[in-house]
């Protein structure tokens, strides 16, 4: 076989694509996977959380191209290419009750009609795999859980041409597996809270556990494993990248690198969808795939 193989991580936010399987993206870059992310908003809405930025007037006044350039240089680092789909922030709704969502927000679209400009890029692009979000958008921010929609949707309209016209979303394409990112799943984080404790070391992780409970979040189905710890610092350096968002001091960065990789060296996912066999547990998103005969898409699971 000499078709490429591709995967393509549709994320809702520039930022995202650093913290929610980036290792793995990275990992396959390595190997001469073509690696396309497809960034639904431009994160307008977002919060400085960083708070060694919080108060910069221009970084306030201009967030939205602060992020984009945030986007490029950590683009460059993990070597994937990018995509935006070009729609709006919805912010993070606080209070209670809750405010309504802001008019022209992406999770106010039209489902069909925006999961037709992820049609696009997937007929475009042509991945054998996809990544995307949960039924619970990973946590319920609203823009989480509208790329899960759009991308249940795009999954199988990208080779329905009724639904969305050749003429206007390009030749059909059928992508082979579909995947929720799971990397924040509880076994992962019970075994590294126990690592530092082990230690003698302070775990970051004693609240997450709390809230955990308090949340009663209902546990995934992780069937797929991805080793990557080798790429480990290049996810770091790409989070870092978004300044704005992520505090180099902050938790994220509190476990050593060596606990990491010798406790937990892999990332997540659920398989949600697949046209060709595979036998679970996997270690590789494209397991049935790369010995299949419909390497590069097709209408069926042969």
């Amino acid at each position: 076989m000499t078709e490429q193989l591709r995967l393509m991580a549709v994320h809702a936010h520039p930022d995202d694509e650093s913290s929610k399987g980036a290792a793995t993206m990275a990992k396959y870059v390595s190997e001469g996977v073509d690696v396309l992310v497809v960034t639904c908003t431009g994160g307008e809405r977002g919060d400085i959380l960083n708070p060694k930025l919080q108060g910069d007037a221009y970084i306030q006044e201009h967030i939205h191209e602060v992020r984009k350039k945030e986007m490029d240089e950590a683009r460059e680092i993990l070597g994937v290419k990018q995509e935006w789909l070009g729609f709006v922030d919805s912010g993070l709704p606080e209070g209670d009750p809750l405010p309504p969502l802001p008019e022209g927000c992406f999770a106010l679209e039209d489902v069909d009609k925006a999961a037709g400009e992820l049609v696009k890029q997937i007929r475009t692009f042509r991945p054998q795999v996809i990544t995307t979000y949960d039924e619970n958008g990973g946590y319920p921010h609203p823009d989480h859980i509208m790329t899960h929609k759009i991308s249940m949707v795009a999954f199988e309209g990208a080779a329905d041409a009724e639904k969305y016209p050749e003429s206007e979303f390009g030749p059909v394409f059928t992508p082979q597996k579909l995947y929720y990112n799971q990397g924040f799943n509880r076994p992962r984080t019970e075994a590294l809270h126990q690592a530092m404790l082990d230690r003698g070391l302070e775990s970051p992780y004693g609240e997450w556990l709390k809230r955990w409970d308090e949340f009663e979040r209902v546990e995934r189905t992780l069937t797929t494993h991805v080793p990557c710890g080798d790429f480990y610092e290049i996810r770091d350096k790409a989070l870092i990248a978004h300044a704005t968002q992520i505090d180099p001091d902050g938790g994220w960065f509190r476990v050593p690198m060596d606990i990491q990789r010798e406790v937990w060296p892999t990332e997540e996912y659920e398989l949600a969808k697949s046209l060709v066999d595979t036998s679970l547990p996997e270690d590789d998103l494209f397991a049935g795939i790369r010995d299949n005969a419909c390497y590069s898409g097709c209408t069926t699971a042969d």
